[in-house]
This record gives structure tokens, C-alpha cells and sequence, in this order.
């Protein structure tokens, strides 16, 4: 028996089907970066402190980087939400491959959904389809549904209070200097932005790539601990990075322009909270979706000034977005898992 992770006895055309699995996966980094990493950037480019190649270039450089930061979300996704030995390798690609589909189509229409959230749904919905109840693991899912419940709720206050603090310490200060220093410190969180955000969503890539190689290489029946190998890592940062360079500029403007007005010391706050939310949630290993976080603490800043100064309507399409995600990605992926059953 051969114990190490890249060795097996398995046929040609069984490793044909994991390189197959693992397009799928990358297919979905990519339009994760394309929908969800533009949203690292996207109040740096409504508050026009940077144009949007150079943010972009900025989002993409910080995303690589912020994804070789760690493993922790990356494991809790891998083998936290299905058991790997109880699904197979059409589970994973049924699971990818319906989250890819969902996150491309909002990206075609301009809804800044949750790639993270949808990803998640699918493999569930996909392993559901393969081993029933049995095969999730309820742990892993209960951090994602508190990440998807706490995080929006954490991320508007945080965004609130924060904006309360810097009014009152800018108080007496004259708007075209406040603009001036905070056209520069916007910089700086607009970076913090998107490195977190490389922290949390390149790691659900690694993750499901990883369990598909566990599962084609019967890790859990070897006795092989579930680690993301290198290799893996540094695929999933550059695809996502690939990605966000690409753009996504319908959800720019989504998130940066219609949801309410703001100058750099708003987006200062917004990104500022939205960046600590992220990375706190990467180091304790809860899956977040930077949409869900950003979005929030836009229209939490955005309240300070007064509730009507937030456009509830596009807001509600965003929640409309975030609330389908769930169903309709594990739904897809449960289908998807049952015909590519019929088939291969």
C-alpha cells in the first residue's frame, strides 16, 4: 500500500476524472475572484481614491498574497462538510461544478452573491444526493450557517460605531482636509480588504481541490491526515488573483455606487470593518463571504447620517441574493449529482 498522497494504483482514466474535478474547481476560483474579490475594492473605486485598474492590480496582488496566509478555512471546508469517505469523486465535481454555474450567472447579472456560501451548499447538497444525512458533518456546517447569520449583523455594527468614532475625532476638522488624509489611509484598508479576503475565499478552493485529491487517493482509509499541499495553495491564489484582475465591474458598481454615496472617510470605515470581521473569521476557521461583510458594513457607515441615506431597495436585492443561495445551489448540486450518477 502506497502512503503517499500523490501515488495510487487507481486507473488512468479515474486520474483523468480528478484533473477533471479539479478544472471545475479552479473554474469556480475564478469567477469567485471575478464576482466576490472585486468587492475588496470596490469603495476605493466609488470614492475615486484610486482608478479601477490600479485597485484592481492592487485587489489581485493582495488576494495572492493574503491566500498563502493560512490553511485553517481551507480544512473546515475540505473535510468539514461532508466526510470524505463516505462521498466520491462526482460528488465533489457535482458539488463545484453547481456552485460555479450559480456564481457565474450572478456575476452575469450583477448580483454580488456569495461564492463562499454557494460552494458550500453544493458540496453539501451534492454529498446529501451521495450518502444521505450521514455524509455531512454538522459541526463544519454550523460554522458556516453562524458566519452566514452573525457576520452581516457583526459587520453593519461594526461598520456603525466605527464611522460614529471617526465623526467624532475629525469633529471641527474641514472636509477638504479630512478627504485629504483619508484618501491616503483608504489606501491602506482598501489593501487590508483585500488581503483578508484572499485569507477567507482562496482557502474554500484549496479545501474542495484537497478533498477531491483525498478522495481519489483514499487519504481517510490510509490513514493520510487531511493537509492542503502546496501546490494546491498556490494554484488557488493565482486563479482567484487571475480573477479578480478580470473584474467584475457591474458588482463594483453595485456595491461601491448604488448602495449609498461616499467619500473616503466612509470608505475608510466600511473597509476598515470589514477587513478585521474577515480575517478574525480566517484565523478561527469560520468560511465568511466578503459580499455578505462589505455589504453590510457599507450600509452600516451609511446609517450614521440617517436610515433613508442607505438605498434599502438595492440592499434587499443583495439579501434576496444572499437567501437563495443556500437552496438553490444545493438543490442544483443534489440534481446535478444524480445525473452525472446516470451517466458516468
Amino acid at each position: 500500500m502506497c502512503l503517499k498522497p500523490w501515488c495510487s494504483s487507481m486507473p488512468e482514466s479515474s486520474f483523468t476524472f480528478l484533473l477533471i474535478v479539479i478544472g471545475i474547481a479552479i473554474l469556480f476560483d475564478f469567477a469567485n475572484g471575478f464576482n466576490d474579490a472585486a468587492n475588496a475594492i470596490a469603495t476605493v473605486v466609488s470614492t475615486r481614491v484610486l482608478s479601477p485598474i490600479v485597485a484592481v492590480l492592487m485587489a489581485a496582488a493582495l488576494n495572492f498574497l493574503g491566500a498563502l496566509s493560512g490553511t485553517t478555512v481551507a480544512k473546515v471546508v475540505g473535510a468539514g462538510i461532508v466526510s470524505p469517505e463516505a462521498i466520491t469523486l462526482t460528488t465533489v465535481a457535482a458539488g463545484v461544478g453547481a456552485a460555479a454555474l450559480w456564481v457565474l450567472l450572478a456575476s452575469r447579472l450583477g448580483l454580488p452573491i456569495s461564492g463562499s456560501h454557494s460552494l458550500v451548499a453544493g458540496v453539501a447538497g451534492a454529498g446529501l444526493a451521495t450518502g444521505g444525512v450521514d455524509a455531512l458533518i454538522g459541526s463544519g456546517i454550523n460554522k458556516v450557517l453562524l458566519g452566514l447569520v452573525f457576520a452581516p449583523m457583526i459587520g453593519f455594527v461594526g461598520g456603525y460605531f466605527l464611522m460614529l468614532l471617526l465623526y467624532w475625532t475629525v469633529r471641527g476638522t474641514s472636509p477638504g482636509l479630512v478627504s485629504a488624509v483619508f484618501g491616503k489611509l483608504q489606501v491602506l484598508s482598501a489593501a487590508a480588504m483585500a488581503f483578508s479576503h484572499g485569507s477567507n475565499d482562496a482557502q474554500k478552493t484549496m479545501g474542495v481541490i484537497t478533498l477531491a485529491i483525498a478522495v481519489h487517493y483514499q487519504w481517510a482509509e490510509q490513514g493520510i491526515p487531511f493537509e492542503v499541499p502546496l501546490g494546491v495553495i498556490i494554484l488557488s491564489a493565482t486563479v482567484m488573483a487571475l480573477g479578480t484582475y478580470t473584474g467584475g465591474w457591474r458588482v463594483v458598481r453595485t456595491l461601491g455606487v448604488r448602495i449609498v454615496k461616499m467619500r473616503p472617510i466612509h470608505g475608510f470605515a466600511a473597509e476598515s470593518a470589514a477587513a478585521a470581521v474577515i480575517e478574525s473569521a480566517s484565523r478561527l476557521g469560520f468560511p465568511l463571504s466578503t459580499t455578505h461583510v462589505i455589504s453590510s458594513t457599507i450600509m452600516g457607515q451609511g446609517a450614521t447620517v440617517r436610515l433613508s441615506a442607505v438605498r434599502w431597495g438595492v440592499a434587499r436585492g443583495i439579501g434576496l441574493a444572499w437567501l437563495i443561495t443556500f437552496p438553490f445551489c444545493g438543490l442544483l448540486a443534489w440534481a446535478l449529482m444524480k445525473v452525472l450518477t446516470l451517466i458516468l
